[in-house]
């Protein structure tokens, strides 16, 4: 399955990029302009120099009114060097591809939520040079959606729901509605979106339920897609279980061990690569016996 929330929260956006646009529409009453098309693009923000910089999603959507970015972040807590990083991001996207960058913050936390919703101006008081203000979605202004009618009309934003609320009082109630919901849709879309919720349920209690409930709609743990998002969730994470094995015992890591090990899909391959890390003195030292 999908390997954290984190994962899972801006992954839905890949699988139903409309969500995105409804969400602006909807829930933050942006009066976004309806997409003709949306694609996904490269989420590699990193320059020549050695400074590797990514966002979550990256998405471009074509409206009669021009072409956007649709830049999201997953923030899990307050995090203030992404005061820094946001503007950049957005700088960079805007001279590389020339049209308007959207920075959209999606979170499961009200107290992020209320920090991530903050202006970011820099330059001198009254005269900021720039100003970002950051787009929010989270438990404060997703919907909750505990009913099941209203979940059927609108599965995508059912799953943010149970996404962003997963840890509150109606949990229970969203978690039902959506299982129900669910069966209404195509089995493949279904399969995500129940790995998704899996994953970012943070809530033991929660997870177990939506677990239980899951038990009698059987086929959308045998399906095919879905065993496909945790085999892909499985080789993220023992990609960078490496990695940070090698970090935590101070083992710098070149950019191209980096690459090569994030490249891997092979899980068995990782596995060996993960059991060198312990002992390496050099990240190189990962492919000696290769």
């Amino acid at each position: 399955m999908v390997g954290s929330s984190h994962e899972a929260l801006h992954r839905i956006f890949q699988k139903d990029p409309t969500l995105l646009t409804k969400a602006l529409q909807k829930v933050l009453r942006v009066p976004f302009p309806e997409p003709r098309e949306i694609a996904a693009l490269n989420i590699d923000l990193t320059e020549i120099e050695p400074v590797e910089r990514r966002v979550d999603t990256l998405l471009r959507a074509e409206t009669d009114e021009g072409t956007y970015l649709l830049v999201v972040e997953s923030q899990g807590k307050v995090d203030e060097r992404k005061r820094g990083s946001w503007p950049y991001y957005l700088s960079y996207l805007y001279e590389k591809y020339r049209c308007e960058p959207v920075l959209i913050v999606i979170t499961q936390s009200s107290s992020t939520a209320r920090w991530a919703a903050r202006p970011i101006r820099l330059g001198f008081p009254g005269w900021e040079s720039l100003t970002v203000r950051p787009l929010v979605l989270g438990p404060d202004n997703v919907p909750v959606i505990a009913d099941e009618r209203q979940a059927e009309k609108d599965v995508p934003l059912a799953v943010l729901s149970a996404m962003t609320h997963g840890r509150g009082p109606q949990a229970a109630a969203i978690l039902e509605s959506l299982a129900a919901a669910l069966r209404t849709i195509d089995p493949d879309s279904a399969a995500v979106f129940v790995q998704f919720v899996d994953s970012c349920l943070a809530d033991p209690q929660a997870k177990q339920m939506w677990r239980d409930l899951m038990t009698a709609i059987q086929y959308f743990w045998r399906h095919p897609l879905a065993e496909q998002v945790r085999e892909e969730g499985r080789i993220q994470d023992r990609q960078e279980m490496t990695l940070r094995i090698l970090e935590w015992r101070g083992v710098s890591v070149p950019t191209s061990v980096r690459e090569r090990v994030m490249a891997c899909t092979d899980l068995d391959q990782l596995e060996a690569w993960a059991q060198r890390a312990v002992h390496a003195t050099n990240a190189t030292e990962l492919f000696t016996e290769e």
